[in-house]
């Protein structure tokens, strides 16, 4: 469950994605385009193109959740008074369901229905994270369960789930019931990543392999990523093969989205990333450049499995632990691991988009989730 607001990345990792015409090599750079599609732009007209559809989806709801979850969208303060603007989020998932359903030459205004399907679940996992996190603020703003209670935040999160599969199930697109289906499915995925995610944190250092920690990864990242460009493709009327290809096409994202921001909760810039530098280790989070450390068999791993071994870790312990981490060649592997996740994307977006360039705005999208962390 990807619950990182959106940050500049520039001077952490150097990752700068993959693009069509490289032939596919990990770690090629590749500004962006001459006349290529904008992200901002993407996500700008997802957004325009979606929200109508989430307030009148929110109406449904009984008015004390519907209050908190208008609050959780940036709409309405904690008494109920709207806020002028477009609201929270980055609409990031949307944007990639109408992107999927335009490179497969689908009418992406149908796929509206599941584009703010997919964005209620992941609101709905936002508003769950915070609660089993105890963050206490997110864009801004307290978090919901801080303003509301926990019992409150926690059921509306429940309603939103419900109410996305009913905003598919309602929809006479002939693709809504594979939809529902597919989503469905992912939310089982979402929560078991997010369950072992919370239980690799009780578990010893030693104990937690690299590759769980990729699938954990995968499930509580990868796959609503995926499962949007899944969406898109069987609102564009795509056959099997191509489906699939594009749900491994966000979830090879996903990944690479997953280990810069893993990145970021360690050498990010707190100007930028609002958060104390090295905030994941002093959480002592098993994150993907930790347990790499952890399990590279070298000095500098034993050293940080003794660090992540303290009742806690103040500011000496945290540069101490990301030093290690880094020494342990932790941070080289989460770079390269992310240029060759954004490979494989790619890789599989051919497959399903024989000619990229009817793809772009998916590759924008793409690129944009692994240069910032939303």
């Amino acid at each position: 469950m990807i619950d990182a607001d959106t940050t500049d990345i520039a001077g952490v990792t150097g990752l700068t994605g993959v693009r069509s015409g490289e032939g596919g090599r990990a770690g090629a750079p590749l500004p962006p385009g001459p006349g290529g599609p904008d992200a901002a732009a993407l996500l700008d007209r997802a957004h325009a193109a979606v929200a109508p559809r989430l307030r009148a989806d929110l109406t449904a709801l009984p008015a004390p959740l519907r209050r908190v979850a208008m609050y959780h969208f940036g709409w309405e303060r904690a008494d109920g008074t709207p806020v002028a603007g477009r609201g929270a989020g980055k609409a990031v998932r949307p944007a990639l369901v109408l992107a999927a359903a335009r490179a497969l030459g689908g009418d992406a205004d149908a796929a509206v229905r599941a584009a703010a399907a997919v964005e209620l679940v992941h609101n709905f996992t936002l508003l769950h994270d915070d609660i089993v996190d105890e963050d206490r603020t997110r864009r801004g703003r307290p978090t919901a369960w801080t303003v509301f209670g926990t019992p409150d935040a926690l059921v509306t999160g429940d309603a939103l789930q419900a109410l996305a599969l009913t905003v598919l199930a309602t929809d006479r697109h002939p693709a809504a019931a594979a939809a529902v289906a597919r989503l469905g499915a992912c939310v089982v995925e979402l929560c078991a990543g997010q369950q072992a995610d919370v239980a690799f944190e009780r578990r010893d250092p030693a104990d937690v392999t690299l590759d769980e920690t990729l699938a954990m990864a995968e499930a509580k990242t990868g796959a609503l990523l995926g499962c949007a460009c899944a969406l898109g493709a069987l609102y564009a009327g795509a056959g099997e093969a191509e489906v699939a290809a594009m749900d491994t096409f966000g979830r090879e994202a996903g990944l690479a989205f997953q280990l810069i921001d893993d990145l970021i909760g360690i050498w990010g810039d707190p100007a930028r990333t609002g958060k104390p530098a090295g905030a994941d280790l002093a959480a002592r989070k098993k994150s993907l450049p930790v347990v790499a450390a952890l399990t590279s068999g070298t000095p500098e791993g034993a050293e940080l499995a003794a660090l992540y071994g303290r009742a806690e870790l103040d500011g000496r312990g945290v540069a101490l632990a990301a030093d290690a981490v880094e020494r342990a060649g932790g941070r080289d592997w989460a770079q390269a691991e992310a240029a060759d996740r954004m490979a494989r994307a790619v890789q599989q977006l051919s497959g399903a988009v024989p000619d990229l360039g009817a793809a772009e705005e998916l590759l924008a999208l793409a690129e944009f989730v692994t240069r910032r962390s939303h």
